[in-house]
């Protein structure tokens, strides 16, 4: 099967194209390229910023959007002619993708293709013991981390298209202090939960660097990666965390089965504890297009007031 996707991304004719991001720019734009460049990404985060900083002089696509998890991702015949039409790709590495990261090495060597979190220095990078020595890819949630890959972004674009570094630039200079002010408020909102609060409980580990970055621990029921099914053992180690701390609620994420969560609740709920489902986290995938939660900006804001609006709240269970 890899090698009929490899002998079809070599010789199929673009044909299919999705939605394009495109983002507003109040820089103004140099000279036109005969055909803004065409840059397809694997996930929506990447292609936001990269519509952000690429303005007018790009069309970007994402191959994976709304409720797409990445660690189970299996290209389509239409992404291959994507991936073959596209000036250039952008892609997160570490792992994220990985079914398709075979895929995307060997792309690298027919037409621009780059991870976009190369500069990110290793000893900032998590590598939990259960990854088996591999880095946890969701440096999304760390705003500081993303800001790096943001000016990875910026120096690929202008390599691409030397003519509109300048352009780049400024759109980038915009975007970067709109995302510094977001990390800001992401602290503020934060520091309001009580420090006995600040327990993230999600379906797999994708927000330790979030937690990381903003005081809040996190435990999920799988590792990073959601291609095993969790086990009892770990739901029950879970529910017995859930009920010794009273802890309020926990949460499902848009692009994992609920299944799993929803057993945390019944379990805490056979031991006397009362447990909401605090409300949905977008962890792999942002929200729908065209949609404030389809941004990474409002993806970021969407998270932290969920996860503060459901933790900051009584944990008393009435009496019967």
């Amino acid at each position: 099967m890899r090698a009929s996707l490899l002998l079809l991304l070599c010789l199929i004719v673009p044909s299919f194209a999705p939605p394009c991001v495109k983002a507003q720019s109040d820089a103004p734009a140099p000279a036109p390229r005969a055909a803004p460049l065409s840059v397809v990404t694997t996930t929506g985060m990447i292609a936001d910023t990269t519509s952000e900083i690429g303005g007018t002089r790009v069309v970007v696509r994402a191959l994976m959007g709304e409720g797409i998890d990445p660690h189970l991702y299996k290209p389509s015949p239409g992404d291959i002619r994507l991936l073959s039409g596209a000036d250039l790709v952008l892609y997160n590495g570490l792992h994220l993708e990985g079914r398709m990261a075979d895929m995307l090495e060997k792309l690298s060597s027919r037409k621009p293709a780059y991870v976009v979190s190369d500069r990110i220095s290793p000893n900032v990078l998590r590598s939990p013991p259960e990854f088996k020595g591999n880095y946890d890819p969701h440096i999304w949630f760390d705003i500081k981390l993303w800001i790096t890959v943001g000016e990875r972004i910026r120096e690929i674009l202008a390599l691409q298209d030397p003519e509109g570094a300048p352009y780049f630039n400024t759109n980038w200079n915009r975007h970067r202090t709109q995302l510094t002010e977001l990390d800001a408020w992401a602290q503020s909102r934060i520091s309001e939960l009580p420090v006995s609060r600040r327990v993230l409980i999600t379906a797999h580990d994708a927000f330790g660097y979030f937690g990381r970055a903003y005081g809040i621990e996190v435990l999920g029921i799988q590792g990073l990666s959601t291609n095993s099914e969790p086990s009892i053992s770990d739901i029950s180690r879970l529910v017995n965390v859930i009920v010794d701390r009273k802890l309020p609620a926990v949460f499902v994420e848009s692009s994992v089965p609920r299944k799993t969560i929803e057993a945390l609740q019944e379990g805490a709920l056979a031991k006397g504890h009362q447990l909401k489902i605090g409300g949905e986290l977008f962890s792999d995938a942002m929200g729908a297009p065209n949609t404030p939660d389809g941004t990474y900006i409002g993806m970021i804001r969407h998270n932290v007031n969920t996860i503060v609006q459901a933790l900051n709240i009584s944990t008393e269970i009435p009496a019967n």
